[in-house]
């Protein structure tokens, strides 16, 4: 993977998925440029520092590969192509879209307003969508081209009192096999994983008990586990792989 870019939305967060795969592939040779947006990481429990997109960045530095970033709100109908323009400006332009950046909150039928359901889908859809068909116009290296999404596994059964991030994500996937057909004729795979339950610093140590006898292979998931299937993806062993949703949930059961 040496010499080829990676744009990853979603990695302010030291403890996250987004953090973690930016540092696998910059592992694996890959040049990377990662997004954040402080406002939403400060509002949630878990919260994220004002210094950790900036330690993020200078810990990839440090292996030899070139990252830049950029604060972002992705809600934004504009920031789709103004992040391009960035990234193609900075680095060159990418060969590996990771749509990571989600909003997600609690909502269930009694309380899930218009607003708080336009929240769930300016970032988990319409983001993702906008930014791939940005990505896919820009791609004209003619094979090697990789979107992958980052999902929560709605297929395989309910997500009670999340009906706003269920509804989004689920869209997320039938997002990614349409665009695999659409862009296959232009060498760009697009495939998405679901990674499952993962504990990102949200997960109480009353959570982790109750959630442990669920995972099959005994153990919680964690950022690394997400990060390596986003990595598989994105290589050219994955180069025959594309329209899957790929469950890497260490067996957990529903």
């Amino acid at each position: 993977m040496n010499n080829r870019i990676a744009l990853v939305t979603g990695a302010g967060r030291a403890k996250g998925i987004g953090a973690a795969i930016c540092r696998s592939l910059a592992d694996a040779g890959m040049d990377i440029f990662f997004t954040y947006w402080s406002s939403y990481d400060a509002s949630m429990p878990w919260g994220a520092g004002q210094e950790e997109p900036l330690q993020l960045r200078e810990d990839i530095r440090r292996t030899g590969a070139r990252c830049e970033m950029l604060e972002l709100d992705l809600s934004d109908p504009a920031a789709p192509g103004q992040l391009m323009e960035a990234v193609c400006a900075r680095l060159g332009t990418p060969d590996v879209l990771v749509n990571n950046a989600a909003y997600s909150t609690s909502t269930s039928y009694a309380d899930i307003t218009a607003e708080e359901l336009d929240r769930h889908y300016f970032i988990n859809v319409r983001a993702t969508a906008l930014l791939s068909a940005a990505f896919a116009r820009r791609f004209e290296k003619g094979n090697g081209g990789r979107i992958i999404n980052l999902t929560s596994g709605q297929s395989l059964g309910p997500m009670p009192n999340e009906v706003a991030y269920a509804a989004t994500k689920g869209a997320v996937d039938a997002l990614t096999v349409t665009l695999s057909a659409e862009l296959a004729p232009k060498g760009i795979t697009v495939n998405a994983v679901n990674p499952g339950p993962t504990d990102t610093g949200w997960m109480t140590p009353e959570l982790q008990e109750e959630l442990l006898p669920l995972f099959g292979l005994g153990r919680i998931g964690l950022p690394a586990d997400a990060a390596r299937a986003v990595r598989l993806l994105a290589s050219e062993d994955a180069g025959w792989i594309t329209g899957q949703i790929l469950h890497s949930e260490g067996g957990f059961k529903r």
